[in-house]
């Protein structure tokens, strides 16, 4: 004889069971957040994920070119000239290095640190490729001969 209990038991491991399916189904759909990149300055922080990142691999160079010019989802932080501004990267970026362009224009080798100070003045003097009041900054992650990342920041100065 079969306990009166065991239907209902058998009911609750289907629908665990059914829950856990389920559970796992939706995190699989999820994509893997990329990697962060962060500009500090004085005690404001702003993070952002990458622009273009394709989970580690090269990006091809149209992808690359098309990022570079897109930078309409770009985080805006306000930069004071007579600041220093912090750039920060994720570890698995620095280890595959990583440079830095201000308007398309490379300011740094290639670096394995996780993060570089640069003076506040530098994205406002046309001596480096900055302008007036506003710029475009880009975090490249790469060898040199390959893309793997590329994070987008927009600068204005802070009057």
């Amino acid at each position: 004889m079969t306990s009166p209990r065991f239907p209902a038991n058998r009911r609750r491991a289907v629908a665990a069971i059914g829950a856990v399916s389920a559970g796992l189904l939706a995190l699989s759909a999820c994509d893997k957040p990329t990697p962060l990149a962060t500009v500090t300055i004085g005690t404001t922080s702003v993070n952002s994920e990458a622009t273009c990142y394709d989970d580690g691999h090269a990006l091809d160079t149209a992808a690359l070119q098309k990022c570079l010019k897109d930078t309409s989802d770009a985080k805006t932080v306000k930069v004071d000239p007579d600041a220093t501004v912090r750039f920060g990267v994720d570890p698995a970026v620095a280890d595959k290095g990583w440079t830095f362009l201000l308007n398309g224009q490379q300011i740094t080798g290639s670096s394995k640190k996780t993060y570089t100070t640069i003076p506040g003045n530098v994205f406002f003097n046309e001596q480096y490729g900055g302008q007036s009041s506003t710029g475009t900054v880009t975090i490249v992650e790469g060898d040199g001969k390959k893309a793997y990342g590329l994070w987008t920041f927009k600068v204005k100065k802070d009057d």
